[in-house]
């Protein structure tokens, strides 16, 4: 059986201002802007305005920059959009992260600035597989896109890090990890697998035939909940604090 699935569940048709949304990842880019509120909501007395600024920064730098080069380096998602525009997205929505990093460590604390550079380096480390692909594992993933916004928002936020940040940093790697397990066979079947043969028996004698959806319905379903779930934890709080 031959089959031409779309490369992710949140694609879009492609073409036009499809292509751009489904550059955005948008359940994964809010499941990780969730990491973001959920560091920043931990600290005793949480300003609005520094959650926000962790927000946009992390939205520049991973929703747009890391998707940008992810998808120049490949085109896993099989847009449209010119590399030239995927190359000045990456380059404008990287530095404004940046710039937005510098002006919170000079405004709150300057143990951001290491981070800033960190996290500057991570973006093109990850999403072009450099040095071989070393830095493009699970384990990278799982430190770059859950861990790491944990921990700089809750800095950005306490001007300190606590045991509570660590524990909230572990608890980000081991949903990032979960994350990318259930994500790495969709991938496949999605963009790698052109033709499948088979069928499932049953005790009962039924026999359902093995198609893209028989691989990907579980997990995509799973991915589908965590996203959602991260989303409202981050939610409940945040308000929690601000509400």
């Amino acid at each position: 059986m031959s089959f031409a699935p779309r490369p992710a569940f949140y694609a879009l048709e492609q073409g036009g201002w499809r292509d751009y949304v489904t550059l955005l990842h948008p359940p994964y880019t809010l499941w990780h802007l969730s990491y973001v509120a959920i560091g920043a909501a931990l600290v005793p007395e949480l300003e609005a305005r520094r959650l926000l600024c962790g927000l946009v920064a992390f939205f520049l730098a991973l929703g747009v920059g890391a998707h940008a080069l992810d998808e120049l380096h490949g085109r896993p998602l099989h847009t449209r959009i010119p590399g030239a525009v995927l190359v000045a997205f990456a380059v404008v929505s990287l530095a404004g992260a940046v710039a937005i990093g510098i002006g919170a460590a000079l405004a709150w604390t300057l143990w951001l600035l290491p981070l800033v550079a960190v996290g500057a380096f991570l973006v093109p480390a990850y999403s072009l597989e450099l040095a071989g692909g070393r830095f493009h594992t699970d384990l990278w993933f799982a430190l770059a896109w859950g861990a790491f916004p944990v921990l700089v928002s809750y800095l950005a936020a306490a001007e300190t890090l606590r045991p509570e940040a660590v524990l909230a940093a572990a608890f980000a790697v081991l949903t990032s990890l979960a994350q990318r397990s259930l994500s790495t066979q969709v991938r496949s079947v999605r963009r790698r697998v052109v033709r499948m043969s088979g069928v499932l028996s049953y005790d009962d004698g039924r026999e359902e035939p093995v198609d893209a959806s028989t691989l990907t319905r579980a997990p995509e379903a799973a991915l589908r909940a965590l996203a959602a779930a991260m989303v409202a934890l981050a939610a409940a709080l945040v308000w929690l604090q601000l509400g």
